[in-house]
């Protein structure tokens, strides 16, 4: 009788999350295979809506789904994968209280996904803050809130509006929804404080590209630019930050912002363990061949973000970090796990997008559905729609949550639950 297998997967993102599901479907029921998660938290993050998060929309637990509650026969490691040996067929990892622990493998998946994407730009760690989890979400929506009431509370005219000021950076997906959910926000704050009326409540986006979410097509751009602008948001391409202090920024065009909030979304590095397992690497992301195999190490399959994956679609090039190829990956990875075990066929990664979606706030977004452009109610209920398909769970209580949200509006009290020490703006 044949030894069980192991397969861990590094990483419980969109690629590790997915490669995890389909893998357990993809084995015979009566397969002894063990397939372990190795993941920081207990939850998958659905990223996309973190922004509704910070502008008090969704409550956080919407957004989180728990790891081990919807992969059945997948077991969870917490912990942080510090170390893969490849010769040892190993990896070890560090959980929440420091221990150390070590397991062993026949397959391995990386999946660790992404972090932080710093620039060598003075005072940025010191006084921003990025947006890669919960706890920086909550913690966005508390300093927002805080902010308008300190504004509030100050006779200060320049203290005023330094506080009434927020500066982000990266008009990217999560910047540029970020800057478009935020006049909503404040401005519902700001409502509930006679002491600011009248008080210009700002709020900019920069980036050093020449249009609002480049990469996307420019009816997309042209769309986003246009609600943001409609909204009051300051849209600064070609500009950006040249140093950040306690008092303001300091731009590339030599001019000085006042402000107390600087939100860092300037997109993301692939994880730094992709370099330290000191295998063949693209701009720091693990090369593999189509069928997302290490090639010279037909064991090891990495996906997502971490992975360098040839796009079959446009020879020469690999795949962008995007949620919607990771979830893509993660799947075939998890296909392609099982064939190597003896179940099924190994198949190569090719596909072509169909479409993305931007969600403005309000009652605005921008769609490409099947690339048929859409704005307005219809790409709303579009996104909103794609979301809620693309969600592994907590379905229903976001949908719920959404409909409080029109009915009802925001409940905007500061909990107090996340410090600014406790989200410091690293590379990992």
């Amino acid at each position: 009788m044949s030894e069980p297998k192991r397969v861990v997967i590094v990483g419980g993102g969109f690629a590790g999350y997915q490669a995890a599901k389909s893998l357990r479907r993809s084995l015979p029921e009566e397969s002894d295979a063990e397939i372990v998660v190795v993941n920081p938290t207990d939850y998958f993050l659905y990223l996309p809506l973190l922004p509704e998060v910070s502008a008090a929309i969704l409550d956080p637990r919407r957004v989180t789904v728990s790891i081990p509650g919807t992969l059945e026969g997948v077991r969870l490691a917490l912990g942080t994968v510090t170390v893969v040996s490849l010769e040892n067929r190993t990896v070890t990892y560090t959980d929440p209280e420091g221990g150390t622990h070590q397991l062993g493998y026949d397959r391995l998946v990386l999946a660790a996904g992404s972090v932080n994407k710093l620039l060598p730009i003075p005072g940025v760690t010191e006084y921003a803050h990025g947006y890669r989890g919960v706890a920086e979400a909550l913690y966005l929506r508390d300093h927002v809130i805080r902010q308008i009431e300190l504004a509030a509370a100050t006779d200060d005219p320049e203290e005023r509006a330094a506080r009434c000021t927020f500066v982000v950076v990266g008009a990217g997906y999560t910047g540029t929804e970020v800057a478009a959910q935020g006049p909503l926000f404040t401005d519902a704050l700001v409502r509930r404080f006679p002491e600011l009326a009248g008080q210009r409540v700002r709020w900019l986006l920069l980036d050093i590209a020449p249009t609002v979410l480049p990469g996307l097509s420019p009816r997309m751009s042209r769309t986003a630019d246009r609600v943001l602008r409609k909204r009051g948001v300051e849209v600064m391409m070609g500009v950006s930050v040249k140093e950040a202090t306690t008092d303001g920024v300091h731009l590339t065009d030599d001019g000085f912002v006042p402000t107390r909030s600087l939100i860092w979304c300037v997109g993301v590095s692939p994880d730094p363990l992709v370099e330290e397992t000191g295998l063949p690497t693209l701009k720091g992301r693990l090369i593999v061949d189509p069928t997302l195999a290490v090639p010279g190490h037909p064991e090891v399959f990495a996906c997502g973000d971490a992975a360098a994956v040839p796009d079959l679609t446009k020879p020469g090039q690999v795949t962008p970090m995007t949620a919607q190829h990771a979830g893509r990956q993660g799947t075939l990875a998890g296909r392609n796990v099982a064939a190597s075990l003896g179940h099924g066929a190994m198949r190569p990664y090719k596909h072509r997008d169909l479409g993305f979606v931007v969600d403005l706030g309000g009652t605005d977004a921008a769609a490409e559905p099947l690339h048929i452009p859409l704005s307005g109610i219809p790409a709303k209920v579009v996104t909103r729609g794609y979301h809620l398909a693309a969600m592994p769970g907590n379905r229903v209580r976001t949908a719920v949550d959404w409909l409080l949200d029109a009915v009802l509006g925001r409940q905007s009290v500061q909990l107090g639950l996340v410090r600014g020490t406790a989200v410091p703006l690293e590379a990992e």
